[in-house]
């Protein structure tokens, strides 16, 4: 598995791996590396230990014995354990205790050594590190497999047709799910990630009482993808407490299933700003958690589902491409709504998105009017290379 896994690397070039590889070259600080499990972050950082002429010292902290070692803040027995490697590389550490206080004295007494640190939640791995190592981290996140990364696998840059976008809105982008061949063997795939991995952190990092219910939240979260979310009303069907669903949806976005969408206002009483949106990160999970891969053109949620595919890959984009914006959707009490509105460099754009092109249009007047100042596109197949 890890050869083949390590093939796939090969073929699908990371947007962060000549980002990390530069870090490790010219950089003494400790990098982090979040993304959920399966995403390709070992995969990733062994492409790149073959690129660098460096030994490294690998410990995997879900299964290594060596977890006392790097949780016991000691220098001498830190700089045993390390010996003549030039680059620790701790694959979830959210596992060692105290990881964060040990990442710190590496970091400060063996100044010459590298550290690479990964791990599948940012739930427990942040809380840990976030005080011992303030100012001595470069963070970043590895998500399924982008649209850009996805073009240039497939070669498709100057060939790009929207019937080719199907499968990535029905299966979503996990690196092995794009190489699969067959629509079983994809949807089996899908299952076993959602089972065996993507709640496995939840429910083990979360303490979580009732995981029947963070999977019956889930399904119903699918279900809602690009709608408002009432936690009341969340809490309600579930017959559990508010709180309880802030908190499983708290672990769920944490975990990288999921994330939140909140609303744009300038203080004007009309805009509705209290509530969140809720999409997933993959749409292939998405679609598992409610067990449909039916085709594109039968759905009733395509808009919902070409709604949530550029949201998650506009992330992406601005992530791995360094680009700092704000990012919400708006609303209004009279029923204006545009689907996701961007705040970057004082510039002020809102983004409407068409699953069908011959929806297409060129301005729209509520958020105009609103806004008169700020820009508005529209999304449709045809234009996506551009926004993502």
């Amino acid at each position: 598995m890890r050869g083949f896994l390590l093939y796939l690397q090969k073929m699908i070039a990371r947007t962060l791996a000549p980002i990390i590889l530069e870090e490790l070259k010219h950089s003494n600080k400790i990098i982090i590396l979040y993304g959920s499990r399966q995403v390709g972050k070992t995969t990733m950082i062994d492409h790149l230990m073959q690129q660098l002429n460096y030994k490294v010292l690998k410990v995997n902290a879900d299964t290594t014995e060596d977890s006392s070692v790097l949780s016991s803040r000691s220098v001498d027995a830190l700089e045993r354990f390390i010996g003549d490697a030039d680059l620790l590389y701790i694959d979830e550490a959210q596992r060692i205790t105290d990881i964060g206080i040990n990442l710190k004295i590496i970091h400060d007494q063996l100044p010459s050594k590298k550290v690479i640190a990964t791990g599948s939640s940012s739930l427990d791995l942040a809380n840990r590190i976030s005080e011992p190592l303030t100012g001595r981290t470069w963070t970043y996140t590895l998500y399924p497999i982008s649209f850009r990364e996805w073009l240039h696998y497939r070669q498709l840059d100057a060939g790009f047709t929207a019937e080719k976008l199907e499968a990535l809105l029905l299966y979503g982008s996990y690196p092995e799910v794009l190489t699969i061949k067959g629509e079983r063997r994809k949807v089996q795939y899908l299952n076993e990630l959602k089972r065996a991995y993507l709640y496995k952190d939840v429910l083990a990092l979360g303490n979580v009482k009732y995981p029947e219910k963070l999977n019956q939240l889930a399904q119903l979260l699918a279900y809602q993808i690009g709608q408002f979310v009432s936690t009341q009303e969340l809490a309600n069907s579930l017959k559990i407490s508010r709180d309880a669903v802030n908190r499983y949806i708290d672990l769920l976005e944490k975990g990288f299933v999921l994330f939140r969408l909140r609303g744009f206002n300038r203080n004007l009483r009309k805009e509705i700003t209290k509530m969140h949106k809720i999409y997933f990160y993959d749409l292939g999970v998405r679609n598992a958690v409610i067990n449909d891969f039916s085709p594109i053109h039968l759905r009733k949620d395509k808009g919902s589902i070409w709604e949530n595919y550029l949201i998650s890959e506009r992330f992406k984009y601005l992530q791995y491409n360094q680009i700092y914006a704000s990012s919400y959707f708006w609303s209004t009490h009279t029923g204006a709504e545009v689907d996701y509105v961007e705040e970057k460099g004082g510039q002020l754009t809102g983004f409407e998105f068409k699953w069908n092109p011959k929806k297409y249009r060129d301005s729209y007047a509520p958020w105009s009017k609103a806004y008169p100042e700020a820009a508005f596109e529209c999304i449709t197949p045809e234009q996506v290379q551009q926004f993502i």
